[in-house]
């Protein structure tokens, strides 16, 4: 049979372009051999991380990723016809496997759409769920947190909602600005394309902010550690979309010597670290969205043929909430 794939032809520079990746057909064998299974991708994910994490790749490879597929051939009893897992397959249509590198769901979804497993109850809530675990927040803090509308800081502003922490977001557009604002709650919502951010910070806290929660970098990392947090304040290092398209590095101001005078905490994180307790996170968060505590919002892109421009569209800041592809 034919299936379909994306190819990552060359490394980015810069700004990603339309034929760094190209679609392409290839033969999958029309009979399984024993134990094996045909899988259908239903819904594929798009993140950030995939832009830096190419670079340590060898072109010319197939686009990496999760999805969510469906067993629609099958000849290993442990996959019935039917049967729906998450897997690293990458940006495929069709894929052969013998099982080993498929997860089934392992938690109970209840009512909640299979969609979210590859957002708020996958990899990018189960970042936000242990991110924000790592500040250690009391109630009453105050939160900085940029990207605030995406899959990432969406679930993040929620839970320090939950958490009794005074929130101050940042987002790139009036339409996601009302959504964090209206929808989610959260106190404090600006555009920054708008407003400096710096002097919108000191003016809602001139003393300071207790927490940090970075999905950004470059010019905000740096500005927040040297003027914005508290003595003993905690930043959490998710993400630096600002800088993923750099063709040079740029240099920045120093922030080792506010670390070292205020005591900061600054922490990165890579969510596989906390793999084995992503199920008990996604338990948890599946309760606070059953219980309306905890909106979703997705960017549906209709077509497997619409991988790459769902992957572009997340460096114009075009999804809000979770960019995900229904095949």
């Amino acid at each position: 049979m034919k299936a379909k794939q994306w190819v990552l032809v060359k490394h980015f520079e810069g700004e990603p372009k339309d034929n760094d990746l190209e679609l392409q057909e290839f033969d999958l064998p029309d009979e399984l051999n024993d134990r094996e299974i045909l899988l259908e991708a239903v819904y594929l994910s798009v993140d950030p991380y995939m832009r830096p994490y190419s670079k340590t790749k060898n072109p010319p490879l197939t686009m990496f990723g999760e999805q969510i597929a469906k067993v629609i051939k099958t000849r290993n009893g442990e996959f019935p016809l039917g049967t729906v897992v998450l897997t690293m397959s990458g940006w495929k249509s069709h894929f052969i496997s013998t099982g080993q590198d498929l997860r089934p769901i392992s938690f109970d979804l209840g009512s909640t759409p299979l969609s979210y497993c590859l957002g708020t109850l996958g990899m990018p809530g189960a970042t936000a769920f242990f991110g924000f675990g790592l500040l250690e927040s009391k109630k009453g803090d105050k939160l900085i947190l940029n990207g605030a509308a995406g899959a990432v800081g969406s679930v993040v502003g929620q839970l320090a909602k939950i958490h009794g922490v005074e929130v101050i977001a940042f987002v790139g557009s009036d339409e996601k600005l009302n959504w964090c604002k209206n929808e989610l709650g959260f106190d404090h919502v600006f555009n920054y394309k708008k407003v400096d951010f710096s002097q919108t910070i000191k003016q809602l806290a001139p003393d300071g902010c207790e927490l940090f929660f970075d999905n950004v970098g470059g010019d905000w990392y740096h500005t927040i550690i040297n003027k914005h947090l508290k003595r003993y304040g905690k930043a959490t290092i998710c993400g630096s979309i600002e800088n993923y398209n750099d063709k040079t590095e740029k240099l920045y101001p120093a922030t080792n010597y506010k670390i070292l005078s205020l005591e900061l905490r600054v922490q990165g994180i890579i969510v596989n670290t906390f793999f084995k307790d992503w199920p008990t996170a996604f338990t948890e968060m599946n309760q606070y969205i059953q219980q309306d505590k905890l909106k979703v919002k997705e960017t549906v892109y209709e077509g497997f043929e619409n991988m790459r421009n769902a992957f572009y569209g997340l460096f114009k800041g075009e999804n809000i909430g979770k960019a995900i592809v229904k095949a």
